[in-house]
């Protein structure tokens, strides 16, 4: 820590960056690793690894097809109204999740720029619960509510205020089982901010033993890829293209998304530009869908040079926010994973360079691909509200949560991460069979009325009634089930 201060006060006095904008050497071997240039002087450092499949096997199941039917609507007050239309995607959602079955469903959220505005005046639609209760007359109301309701239909009615935008999905999703031995699939990893490639070393190993192409590359500033002396090469835009020439380079024609905490928005950002190739995606802890902004009153806006000072405190919050135990055994995965291993300078101009308006909750609900989201219930960086939100605006979207871990979960937790990853890249959603056509039934004729009314008068052709028949209260149920 003496070091480190000294460091930093030599920055302050000099007015020179202790950050080392060099790629950093990595001790890895060269087998399986590749440095890539996205841009003139921007080297990325990417793991590739290609599996060696004695057999190359073509996808033999039919696999499931999802109908991806919803209606977003935004309107001037901040309320965001979503309406799932589609059966199958509600009904395999909460197959996969409970067991189950819903029918459609939908979904009001308010926006997170419009905490202080007035409540929305009327609502698109009622909910279900409410126009049940009106139409049995079952609802339970006491005087006051009673007085209250009388009043409130005394006072005038509200104009229905116009949408300010609207948003309709209309699609239909094949999804199929992606096993190792499929030469069409390719697993992309990626981390956030001060994270590398190594992180993923347990899923890496696991995965590319199961035959599967895994990528992994290094975000810029982190791991053994460059880092750019200026502030601009770090915004969100700026890595997301790094992404996405990444992505467009190893891409298969069935490509599955894995982020990390700040990666999730990368993997988001990819699953937009690019619907038709992405597959799947997992969600590792990313939070709620709301937009990107830095926060104005946060450490990381301090100077570099106090940053500098400040490291090891920092490595040492880090350590404790992001495992759920600090002990030697944490620590020895930090460094070995090279993780919050990364200068000062980058740590800083990534956590203000994090701002993406775009990335709101419409972006996130216009997704229809398959989502798993992983949550670690002791995770001091991303509250589980945050992810049960996210779960609540993508159409489909999968929540599970590890009691035994925290931020870092894939660290802490590889074999349960790994079988959930697993699971989900082998579930496909069951094709339901096509709703059966009423027969419409023919009118009697006079000849057959007739020859009825003939056979129930005539004693010698009347059936033995059955207990079943002959009990009164079995033939009420059957009249009311009809």
């Amino acid at each position: 820590m003496l070091t480190s201060f000294i460091e930093g006060l030599l920055c302050c006095l000099t007015s020179k960056s202790t950050n080392v904008v060099v790629p950093v050497e990595t001790s890895e071997p060269a087998d399986g690793f590749e440095f890539v240039e996205v841009k003139p002087g921007r080297v990325l450092r990417v793991r590739h690894i290609i599996p060696d499949r004695p057999v190359v096997e073509e996808p033999t199941g039919t696999g499931g097809s999802v109908s991806c039917k919803r209606k977003i609507t935004v309107y001037r007050n901040g309320q965001l109204f979503i309406e799932n239309l589609g059966e199958r995607a509600s009904g395999e959602l909460k197959n996969y999740q409970n067991g189950d079955t819903e029918p459609n469903s939908t979904v009001e959220v308010e926006l997170t720029d419009s905490v202080n505005t007035a409540p929305p005046p009327i609502g698109p639609e009622p909910t279900s619960e409410s126009a049940s209760a009106a139409k049995d007359g079952t609802s339970d109301v006491g005087p006051a509510a009673a007085a209250a309701q009388t009043e409130q239909s005394q006072q005038p009615r509200r104009r229905r205020r116009k949408p300010k935008r609207t948003v309709v999905i209309d699609c239909e999703r094949k999804i199929t089982a992606c096993k190792g031995t499929h030469a069409d699939v390719a697993l992309f990893f990626i981390h956030g901010v001060g994270g590398s490639l190594d992180i993923w070393g347990s899923q890496l190993d696991f995965f590319s033993r199961l035959g599967y192409e895994v990528i992994a590359p290094d975000l810029a500033g982190h791991g053994a890829s460059s880092a750019p002396q200026i502030a601009a090469a770090f915004t969100f835009y700026a890595l997301a293209e790094d992404m996405r020439l990444i992505f467009k380079r190893y891409a298969r024609k069935r490509n599955i998304l894995i982020g990390h905490s700040y990666g999730v928005s990368f993997c988001t950002f990819l699953a937009h530009e690019y619907p038709e190739q992405i597959h799947k995606m997992v969600m590792i802890n990313g939070g709620g869908p709301t937009a990107l902004e830095p926060s104005l009153c946060s450490i990381f806006n301090l100077p570099t040079c106090v940053l500098h000072c400040l490291s090891p405190l920092l490595a040492w919050s880090f350590l404790k926010a992001g495992f759920a135990r600090q002990g030697a055994k944490e620590k020895q995965l930090l460094k070995d994973n090279n993780a919050f291993n990364v200068s000062s300078f980058v740590l800083r101009a990534m956590m203000s360079g994090q701002y993406w308006p775009e990335g709101d909750e419409v972006y996130h609900a216009e997704l229809t691909v398959p989502i798993l989201l992983i949550h670690g219930m002791h995770d001091k960086f991303v509250p589980i509200e945050e992810d049960q939100r996210m779960a609540e605006i993508l159409l489909m979207a999968f929540l599970k949560v590890l009691e035994d871990g925290s931020h870092m979960i894939m660290m802490e937790c590889p074999d349960a991460v790994n079988t959930l990853l697993h699971e989900f890249f082998l579930w496909e959603p069951a094709t339901l069979p096509p709703p059966k056509k009423e027969t419409k039934a023919r009118p009697e004729t006079a000849k057959t009325q007739q020859d009825s009314a003939k056979a129930t008068t005539d004693p010698a052709k009347v059936r033995p009634a059955t207990a079943r028949q002959a009990s009164p209260n079995c033939i009420k149920e059957e009249k009311s089930g009809s």
